[in-house]
């Protein structure tokens, strides 16, 4: 799974082969400029989940339902959970265990399904004191592991497990029945996603332990860019092979 957030992300990840774009609430943070996830609104989620939907993905795309569009009552999590269906998500996501039930079920009652998110679960970064691994106790973890159960018993059909002990990620993985996807969970779950801005090297704020960087292509961006720029401050851009020439019947009605 890899973040998508628009035409070109949500293109270029199906063709690159992965399994499932995420359409993630991160877009505050790696695409809008904010320093959190708490600044996007269900209107900017659907808008972005549209944007890749154009990509036409064989891929399946979740939806991410953002801070707030959820947890005032099921009436509202069920109609922002239909904004991101119809503007092309097949499924959603949301962040919580037990306390997230209700929720769940209702929208599986509206026929979307759903995926959860447990460990460190960014639209909870002011009562979690900042981003910190979760579950690095016992009784943190017996939480985790008992909010899994309770996610899949209502319904999820995967988890996302982030920032969480390997250990404790391979026992979630083992117990349940539906798959897990890691960030900074360790090898033992199902599956795995990254920021797409992280993996290529497209961001500005320092990598998290456990992104891989498979491309510098920030740097590249820079320079090309910059190349152009010298090209045209020198007269080099646009050259012949970049201009339409005028006929000579037009140039000497112009006086050339």
């Amino acid at each position: 799974m890899v973040t998508a957030y628009d035409e070109p992300s949500g293109r270029l990840c199906d063709a690159a082969g992965v399994d499932v774009l995420l359409v993630g609430d991160s877009v505050a943070n790696t695409v809008l400029g904010y320093p959190d996830t708490l600044h996007v609104t269900i209107d900017d989620m659907a808008r972005h989940t549209a944007a890749v939907a154009r990509a036409t993905p064989s891929a399946l795309i979740v939806g991410d339902l953002p801070w707030m569009s959820y947890h005032v009552g099921t009436d509202d999590a069920v109609r922002n959970a239909a904004s991101l269906v119809r503007a092309g998500a097949g499924c959603v996501k949301l962040e919580g265990g037990a306390i997230r039930t209700p929720v769940v079920e209702a929208i599986l009652q509206a026929q979307i399904p759903v995926m959860g998110h447990l460990g460190l679960t960014p639209q909870s970064v002011l009562a979690m004191g900042g981003y910190r691994v979760q579950g690095r106790d016992l009784d943190a973890a017996k939480l985790l592991l008992d909010d899994s159960h309770a996610l899949a018993d209502a319904g999820c059909f995967a988890i996302v497990l982030e920032g969480v002990p390997d250990a404790l990620a391979a026992r979630i993985t083992a117990e349940l029945g539906i798959p897990t996807i890691g960030i900074g969970a360790g090898p033992g779950t199902d599956g795995q996603v990254l920021v797409f801005h992280d993996l290529l090297g497209l961001g500005n704020r320092p990598l998290a332990k456990f992104v891989r960087e498979y491309a510098q292509l920030g740097m590249l961006v820079t320079e090309a860019i910059g190349r152009f720029a010298a090209d045209v401050r020198s007269g080099a851009f646009p050259g012949a092979e970049e201009t339409y020439a005028a006929g000579a019947d037009l140039r000497a009605a112009l006086g050339e």
